[in-house]
Parts: C-alpha cells; sequence; structure tokens
C-alpha cells in the first residue's frame, strides 16, 4: 500500500483536529521511510521482478527490520514516544501519532504476498497477497479504501470551515504516479544491480518524506486560511 497511508493519516488528522499534521503525516509512512533507508543500507533485500504487481515490480524479499510484526510494534511504540517527549510530554499526540504508524502495518497486511514475518528471520509469514492474486484490481482495492477515507476527511473538515481540495488532490496525484502503468518502480526493476536495490530504496524514502512535507504545508495554508474565514 502507498497513497492509502496518506489517507489514513488525512482521516485521522479530520477526527482529531487538535492533533498536529506532521507527525501523523510522517508516522504514517514511518515504515516505508525506514525500510527505504534500510534497502540502500543493505539491512533490507528488494529482488528486481517484473511481474510482481501491480506497481511494485520488485519482490520484497527481505523486509524484516521494519516490517515484521515485532519491529513495527518496536519502530511504532520508539514514535511515540520520541512524540511525547517532542510535543512537551502530550500524552493524546504520543499515543495518536503511534497508532498511526502502526497502522501502516495493518492496512499492509490485506496487500503484501506473505513477506511481513512475526520478528526478524522467523519462518512465520504474513500477508493476505492481494498484489498477487488480484493484480491491477488490488490497486483499484486501494483507491476505494483512500475515496472512503478522503471522503469523510473531506466532509468533517468542511464542517469545520476549512477546504483540504489541495491535499485530496496531492493524493490523486501520488495514485497516477504509482499505477500499474506509471510507476517509476518498472523503470528501476531493468537497472543492473546494485543500482536497482540502491533506487528503488531511494524512490520509497523520498516517497513518504517528500509528500509528508508538502501535505504538511498544506495543511498549515488550508487551517490559516480556516481562520481568516472565522476571524471575519
Amino acid at each position: 500500500m502507498y497513497f492509502g497511508h496518506y489517507a489514513v493519516a488525512v482521516a485521522v488528522k479530520a477526527k482529531e483536529p487538535d492533533v498536529p499534521v506532521a507527525p501523523l503525516l510522517i508516522g504514517t509512512g514511518l515504515l516505508d521511510i525506514l525500510n527505504g533507508a534500510f534497502i540502500m543500507g543493505g539491512l533490507d533485500k528488494v529482488t528486481p521482478n517484473l511481474n510482481a504487481s501491480p506497481y511494485l515490480f520488485f519482490d520484497l524479499t527481505f523486509i524484516d527490520w521494519d516490517h515484521s510484526l515485532l519491529m513495527a510494534i518496536f519502530w511504532t511504540a520508539l514514535y511515540g514516544l520520541a512524540c511525547w517527549l517532542l510535543y512537551k510530554k502530550n500524552t493524546k499526540i504520543g499515543i495518536i501519532s503511534a497508532m498511526v504508524a502502526f497502522l501502516h502495518f495493518v492496512a499492509d497486511l490485506p496487500m503484501h504476498n506473505a513477506d511481513m514475518a512475526i520478528y526478524p528471520h522467523s519462518a512465520t509469514k504474513m500477508g493476505f497477497g492481494l498484489w498477487g492474486t488480484l493484480g491491477v484490481w488490488s490497486w483499484v482495492i486501494e483507491i476505494l479504501f483512500t475515496a472512503i477515507l478522503l471522503t469523510y476527511a473531506w466532509k468533517k473538515h468542511k464542517d469545520r470551515g476549512e477546504n483540504i481540495w489541495m491535499q485530496i488532490v496531492l493524493i490523486c496525484l501520488l495514485i497516477i504516479q504509482l499505477s500499474p502503468w506509471f510507476s517509476p518502480m518498472k523503470a528501476i526493476a531493468t537497472l543492473p544491480e546494485p543500482a536497482a536495490h540502491l533506487m528503488h530504496g531511494f524512490v520509497v524514502f523520498i516517497g513518504f518524506v517528500i509528500p509528508g512535507l508538502i501535505m504538511t504545508w498544506m495543511y498549515k495554508r488550508s487551517e490559516k486560511k480556516a481562520k481568516m474565514v472565522h476571524v471575519k
């Protein structure tokens, strides 16, 4: 899952408007930010496979240091603690930030092809395999999941006088960008090693850092405009 993770953060922000958006947007991509870094560092391993649908074009051969159940709990708990400290020991922000980060693991379970271990190097792997069994239709399911959450978020923000159309447009662009036809991973998978896995890790890393930063700015802008309207 990719753009669906952003939809989760947007929906939580709509439900909890007093929680800063930055820890939600960073948290929702935390496990993949780590995954990208670990792939580049050689801790995780991906293998080019042009038949890996719908937009992967890589097999996630070993991702246990970030996408195993044990490590997901560890990293998200650590992230929640960091947010708690950063935001002046605000318990609500710490808990919700950790929750959003762990929801990444939960949302990945239906899609992943039995590559999510219980703990690093565990023989038992989780993942319902919708990517492998449904192909392009798993991308469509992710779009429907995203649409439901964005509709909820749009309504909640609208009720508060805030317009989040830019955030929704950005997520729609991400849907197109990581589609079966435009995914950059297909071209990356054709590169020789080690360029293939290094570029894969880099794209995964920036794929959550850059949109997250852009969307954080968008929220600051939409919140500012909403406040100005209320003042008038």
